[in-house]
């Protein structure tokens, strides 16, 4: 495995699958999505990878850096804000997928755990830095009942999202809350189901839910400030 020369640039990183292509998927699929089955293919190519991730086989981890490497640095771009520390971020991840390659056992998607790995570390980062995790920067008065909007009325992310260029969804994903920006990131930008969101996060399927429709209103308001 070579993650030390193995990591993207922030301008590579961010145009792998842009978020502003994944995202205009959004009008016609709604926030949530089809359910999409794991299926056998999917599968099966999950615990090919567990077999060779408990073999600690060299030749399967390159090509997994190779095929991940550039969500894995975007990822990490969008919840840190910084390229330093998530260089740093990405060779940290891929130094404990080879150290605990026998914890993934193929009964999910490979890139959720990679996710999960990041994520966990960003987070004890922040905990001895600055006393809180990701989750704990949500505002008290956001944390009153989420009032889900009629199915039948346009999104607040439908209602800007045709005037809005990339550069101007990049520039305002960067205002919003990172426990928002994160799960619309992950929702629309990698794709994941909100069961697989769900399994990063390490949160309940209804406040991955709650997120989504909180983040779709932030963004929003950021485009919105952005063009006043």
């Amino acid at each position: 495995m070579n993650a030390t020369n193995s990591c993207p640039t922030a301008k590579q990183a961010g145009s792998a699958t842009p978020l502003f292509a994944a995202l205009n998927l959004f009008g016609s699929l709604g926030v949530f999505g089809p359910a999409v089955t794991f299926s056998t293919l999917m599968r099966d190519e999950a615990k090919r990878i567990a077999r060779g991730l408990q073999r600690r086989d060299p030749d399967l981890l390159d090509r997994l850096i190779e095929q991940y490497q550039y969500r894995l640095f975007r990822y990490l771009m969008y919840i840190t804000g910084d390229k330093a520390r998530a260089e740093d971020f990405f060779q940290e991840t891929w130094i404990r997928v080879l150290e605990r390659g026998h914890q993934y056992d193929g009964k999910s998607k490979f890139e959720g755990w990679l996710f999960a790995i990041a994520r966990h570390l960003v987070i004890d980062w922040q905990r001895t830095k600055k006393a809180h995790s990701l989750d704990a920067l949500i505002a008290p008065e956001q944390e009153k009942p989420l009032q889900v909007a009629d199915r039948n009325e346009p999104s607040p992310f439908d209602q800007v999202l045709a005037q809005e260029s990339q550069e101007d969804l990049q520039a305002s994903l960067k205002k919003i809350p990172a426990i928002y920006r994160e799960v619309l990131v992950l929702r629309f930008q990698e794709e994941l189901q909100i069961e697989e969101m769900a399994g990063v996060l390490s949160i309940p399927v209804s406040t991955v839910k709650s997120r989504l429709y909180r983040g779709l209103d932030a963004l929003r308001g950021a485009f919105q400030q952005g063009g006043a």
